[in-house]
């Protein structure tokens, strides 16, 4: 991999380590059961808030992003494209070899305080989860959190994890002086494809008691209706009774999106529908013979299907960008130290 000429040793002027700070990349294995099989790369990031690519369709400009790879195991990530920046795997490899960028809370301080940035709102599990098993182990997002606490400065969380609930306290603090968005993906309740397809993640029922805790304490929780699986998770049905525990969670919103299969994601989505479902390799490639995306007109009836259902249960759809800003954000900001890929899953 690029960095493995590194370990334990300084970064050289001009390498391939500028994404990285002096301390270079710590690999490390843990023997307990909940990390069994997974190698940790520790790094000193260089930057931390990433600005988003001109181009991209994201309706938000700055990410904060402390983990790359992600233990979630999610057979349809395309967040998997972005380990190939790196030399590593984007299908077993994108699972269980995790980039810990360990210094993020005091980077992100830091960059906050200084004078260039101007409290622009930051997305957070946009590329991988920040709430995967790791930050269980390294305990990152309590300093991210507070470091934007403590700048007012406006945020929002995406997440399949449950371990947001420890950071209940801190999140109800932050939002008492600045936006905080929380939004928890739940593109199914059918437990069978959950096993399949997501089998790292939380079970869908215990991502939906994470919308009845934040309700709870008070704090709006939307839901990112992600990925609807063609063929799999689009029956009518299976809409149903996903938008109806939505509701009954308490969601304030819910907001549909296709599964869509980018360069990395396509290959490894492929390989497991193989395996799984190989009745339906014919009907994949002619929903996704132009590319990524499925046709507009799909989209267009499953959007239309779940807003519908989401108005008969008292939900409305979720608004993009939502998130106010308490101070003008302007072109200026860090500079971006490293490509992202951007994911809403």
């Amino acid at each position: 991999m690029r960095w493995e000429n590194l370990a334990e040793q300084p970064v050289r002027p001009g390498s391939d380590a500028a994404l990285f700070g002096a301390d270079a990349v710590v690999t490390r294995t843990v023997d307990t059961p909940e990390f069994r099989g997974i190698t940790f790369h520790e790094i000193r990031a260089r930057s931390i808030v990433n600005r988003v690519p001109g181009a991209s369709r994201m309706p938000f400009t700055w990410t904060v992003n402390p983990y790359r790879g992600c233990s979630h195991a999610c057979v349809y990530c395309f967040a998997r494209k972005t380990h190939s920046y790196l030399d590593l795997d984007t299908g077993l490899g994108f699972d269980s070899q995790i980039v810990v960028k360990t210094n993020a809370p005091e980077l992100l301080r830091r960059e906050l305080g200084g004078p260039r940035w101007r409290g622009g709102h930051i997305a957070m599990g946009t590329n991988v989860d920040c709430y995967q098993r790791a930050e269980g182990r390294y305990r990152l997002m309590p300093g991210i959190i507070e470091a934007l606490r403590d700048h007012a400065n406006p945020f929002s969380i995406l997440t399949k994890g449950t371990l947001i609930l420890r950071d209940l306290d801190l999140l109800t603090e932050a939002a008492a002086v600045t936006d905080v968005g929380i939004s928890v993906s739940v593109g199914f309740t059918d437990r069978e494809l959950w096993r399949t397809v997501e089998p790292g993640t939380p079970a869908p029922e215990r991502r939906l008691d994470v919308i009845r805790a934040l309700a709870e304490r008070g704090i709006d929780c939307g839901v990112l209706m992600a990925p609807v699986i063609p063929y799999l998770g689009d029956h009518p049905d299976q809409l149903r009774a996903t938008v109806r525990a939505i509701a009954e969670a308490g969601a304030t919103s819910v907001t549909p999106l296709v599964l869509h299969l980018r360069p990395g994601a396509r290959e490894w989505y492929f390989q497991w529908l193989i395996e799984h479902h190989p009745h339906l390799v014919p009907h994949y490639e002619r929903l996704y013979a132009s590319g990524a995306y499925a046709p507009k007109s799909y989209q267009r009836r499953i959007t239309g299907q779940v807003h519908e259902l989401a108005r008969e249960y008292g939900i409305g759809p979720g608004r993009s960008g939502a998130a106010r800003r308490i101070r003008p954000e302007r072109e200026t900001g860090p500079a971006t130290a490293e490509p992202e890929q951007l994911t809403l899953l």
